[in-house]
């Protein structure tokens, strides 16, 4: 029982416990809660103040930029009003200038109406002196211009006769004199070297067993090397170098470049050669082109076509009478500008159909025609200008000049060529006649290359071998020594070697 109301007495005195802690909880939470709104209060209070004092200095920053801005509209303001005023005060001025410039044109009309009247009564009055005097003499104007000039001629005929001889005589003296003038002077400002080209080339080797090396067991190299190039090598006892002879300047130069690059390559063999001497062709293309840009820009020559000066440079391998094509061409062209300068005629137009004259030339052995129907061709082909065509296309005579340009190119021709030591006849003669043998020989089927060598006493022909049997190549080589001897004219004997050989090609994969 006891345990029953000390269990009853515990869980009265937990309640009362819980119920106490409760309101004290709630005691304490409100007591915090007021102070909360308190502090929250005076937060709020702190913040109005600053908004407000935000405020009023940004109201009196505002005052003060609407008071400069104020300012500174009433002063455009007034400069507007002064700008205003003196505009107005030009347009009065102009409208009264307006009004004096119409009163001056009224004077002036009135003036030429009155000068127009005086000259009508001076045309009048001179139309009746005519008149009168026609009347009287019985004669019109061109009747008595006619007697009196006839006496004047009868009666001074003697003397008009003689001034007339000494005009015509002075002024053929003052022409010749000028042409001479102008000739000498421009002879004179352009200075040039007239060496002749050599028909051989010599190239340097470290030492004398290189010369091993490009004959080549039995002369395999050797002629391997001469057939892939068309020239001819001499080895002899010469130290330190090798002459290759050739009379084409092409021929030489690319040689020279693949002998060259065999020797500091040191592999010296037929497959090797064939390689290098490809590749030097494709390299002396390079320099075949820049040549020609280089001569269009030394010459001053502007919207002429690449291709065209492309050809130009092929000219840098080529020679007439011993003369180098391209050097004689740009020559040439400073001589034509120099004339057409003094002349008064087209510059451009005469240095360009000087440097392109002879490009016919570039290509001669290629195509049929004589070189000046070939330039023709070529500069039409690619668009040059007529008048240029107008102007190279006669400086052989072989047709009329229509221009004052074409008697300039054929003028500046006669004097680069005409310089002491510029060419050499036989020169150009001794390479037409092996031209003549080699296009001889290419004339017969089945020939593939064909080179004149040992100045032209030996004619070098290679053959296919799939067209041409030994059998052929054998009766080949005797009508070939026959037309020879019927077509061409040519010193002692000319050798015919006819070459044909099978090269059968397989690899071991």
């Amino acid at each position: 029982m006891n345990l029953t109301i000390i269990m009853i007495i515990g869980v009265l005195v937990l309640l009362v416990g819980v119920g106490v802690g409760y309101y004290l909880r709630l005691i304490i939470s409100l007591g915090r809660k007021g102070s909360m709104e308190l502090e929250i209060k005076q937060i709020m209070l702190g913040a109005k103040e600053n908004a407000q004092k935000v405020i009023d200095e940004a109201k009196k920053k505002g005052e003060a930029h609407l008071n400069e801005i104020n300012k500174e509209t009433k002063q455009k303001e007034e400069e507007w009003k002064l700008t205003e005023n003196r505009l107005i005060k030009k347009d009065e001025m102009l409208d009264g200038r307006q009004v004096e410039i119409d009163k001056e044109v009224e004077k002036i009309k009135a003036k030429i109406e009155e000068v127009k009247k005086v000259k009508e009564r001076v045309d009048n009055m001179e139309a009746e002196k005519d008149k009168e005097l026609e009347k009287i003499t019985h004669l019109s104007i061109d009747d008595a211009k006619g007697i009196l000039f006839k006496n004047i001629e009868d009666k001074y005929e003697e003397d008009l006769l003689i001034r007339m001889q000494k005009m015509e005589s002075l002024n053929a003296e003052k022409l010749d004199r000028r042409a001479k003038d102008i000739l000498s002077t421009t002879i004179n400002r352009l200075a040039s070297s007239t060496a002749s080209e050599m028909m051989t080339t010599s190239v340097n080797i470290p030492n004398d067993d290189i010369k091993g090396k490009i004959i080549g067991k039995e002369g395999r190299n050797i002629r391997a090397f001469e057939k892939t190039s068309g020239v001819e090598l001499i080895i002899d006892e010469t130290p330190g170098a090798i002459v290759i002879s050739s009379f084409d300047p092409v021929r030489r130069q690319v040689a020279r470049l693949a002998l060259e690059n065999l020797i500091l390559d040191g592999r010296i063999q037929p497959a090797k050669i064939e390689e290098v001497v490809a590749k030097a062709q494709e390299d002396i293309n390079k320099i075949i082109k820049e040549k020609g840009d280089q001569a269009v820009y030394e010459c001053g020559i502007f919207n002429l076509d690449p291709r065209i000066s492309a050809i130009v440079g092929r000219l840098y391998f080529r020679t007439s009478y011993g003369q180098n094509v391209l050097q004689h061409s740009i020559e040439m062209a400073h001589i034509a500008g120099m004339l057409a300068e003094e002349l008064g005629a087209d510059i451009q137009i005469a240095k360009a159909g000087a440097l392109v004259h002879d490009i016919g030339k570039a290509l001669d052995h290629e195509v049929q025609g004589t070189h000046i129907d070939i330039g023709i061709r070529i500069l039409q082909k690619f668009g040059a200008d007529p008048r240029i065509i107008t102007a190279m296309k006669s400086h052989h005579d072989d047709m009329p000049h229509e221009s004052i340009e074409a008697v300039i190119v054929q003028t500046a021709d006669h004097i680069s060529g005409g310089r002491p030591g510029a060419r050499r006849d036989s020169v150009e003669n001794y390479i037409k006649r092996l031209q003549d043998l080699e296009a001889l020989t290419k004339t017969f089927e089945g020939v593939e290359k064909s080179y004149a060598l040992s100045a032209g006493r030996e004619i070098r022909i290679f053959v296919t071998p799939d067209k041409v049997s030994d059998l052929e190549a054998k009766e080949m080589a005797r009508d070939i020594a026959k037309k020879i001897e019927q077509e061409l004219t040519y010193p002692g004997e000319i050798r015919v070697t006819m070459i044909r050989e099978n090269r059968i090609i397989e690899y071991a994969r």
